[in-house]
């Protein structure tokens, strides 16, 4: 077993606007490809045990972001399980520049996901096993679902990044574009987008991923107790390998190839990731569907109460579903 916990080690940021839930385990995980992730496990909380939810992040998030989420699940009989992904929160970077977002294949998030199940789910985690995703995280979910049905019972995703809107060559194209750049040698470079600036009381009118002014402000807070769990722009070659994926979530043969059951929620105002493609993607897949949830931006996980209480619901229905 590759995971240490040690005292001395990775530790989770704590601010009073964001209490850490009941029993936290916080250690390190090595990949087959020996990268370290931090990594947490939380007991369920009080009743019959439901198994675990295995949670991973999007882009730029970290573990303490999902806190609250993490209690509305031990609240329903679930352990939880998180990580977070190589190169952002407390895990290792991977290029100089740690700022800077990167990964050098889209695959290389199957590694983490598939070496977390391994190493700490399998040995420390009661079944059975959810997987719930978030934006990138949710591409990668639908990538493991696709790769091996034997992992999780079930996948609940949130606005899943499956393609973006507005990209002038569609995402295989972007994919070839950004794939030449990293061949001529610019793949650390970073490409600047408006959604990847720093979060602050300022910059949340108009802000694209929560209605919530608490909860985008407690992620403010999280940031400035902990600077080095923030992450800001993308890499070219992180981009290349994200349009690549989003290419292949695309093409006719990947709807099929998802054998486990899977609900996606599409936020109807987001301007992060295409929920229209989410809509056609939930259209076509066999083992799967979507729900638009009205009024939500891009983090249903950290909307307001309203539109959290929606996301929820939807999971106690399709979670409980597989549980009858």
């Amino acid at each position: 077993m590759n995971a240490i916990v040690d005292p001395a080690g990775p530790q989770l940021a704590v601010v009073p606007s964001n209490p850490v839930p009941e029993g936290a385990r916080v250690g390190y995980f090595t990949t087959s490809d020996k990268v370290q992730l931090r990594y947490a496990t939380f007991p369920k909380g009080p009743g019959a045990p439901r198994g675990t939810v295995c949670l991973v992040h999007g882009r730029t998030e970290f573990i303490e972001k999902y806190f609250e989420t993490v209690a509305d699940f031990q609240s329903r009989g679930f352990a939880v399980a998180t990580f977070d992904w190589r190169g952002q929160g407390g895990s290792q970077r991977l290029i100089g520049n740690k700022r800077l977002g990167h990964v050098r294949d889209f695959d290389d998030y199957w590694t983490d996901l598939r070496s977390f199940h391994g190493n700490i789910l399998l040995p420390d985690c009661p079944a059975p096993y959810y997987l719930v995703g978030h934006s990138m995280g949710g591409l990668a979910c639908l990538y493991a679902g696709a790769r091996d049905r034997m992992m999780f019972e079930r996948i609940f995703l949130s606005a899943p990044m499956v393609a973006l809107d507005g990209q002038p060559f569609g995402m295989a194209g972007m994919a070839r574009l950004a794939g030449t750049l990293s061949m001529l040698g610019l793949g650390r470079l970073p490409i600047a987008r408006r959604a990847d600036k720093p979060q602050s009381q300022q910059s949340f009118a108009g802000n694209a991923v929560t209605s919530d002014l608490n909860r985008f402000m407690r992620t403010v807070e999280v940031l400035k107790a902990r600077p080095d769990l923030e992450i800001g722009a993308p890499t070219i070659r992180w981009a290349a390998s994200a349009f690549s994926a989003m290419a292949g979530a695309g093409t006719d043969q990947f709807p099929g190839a998802v054998k486990i059951p899977v609900l996606m929620l599409a936020a109807a105002r987001d301007e992060v990731v295409s929920t229209a493609a989410i809509e056609t993607l939930g259209l076509r897949m066999r083992t799967g569907r979507h729900v638009i949830v009205p009024g939500a931006k891009h983090e249903l996980f950290q909307e307001t109460d309203p539109i959290r209480g929606q996301v929820l619901a939807a999971f106690d229905a399709f979670i409980g579903a597989g549980m009858a």
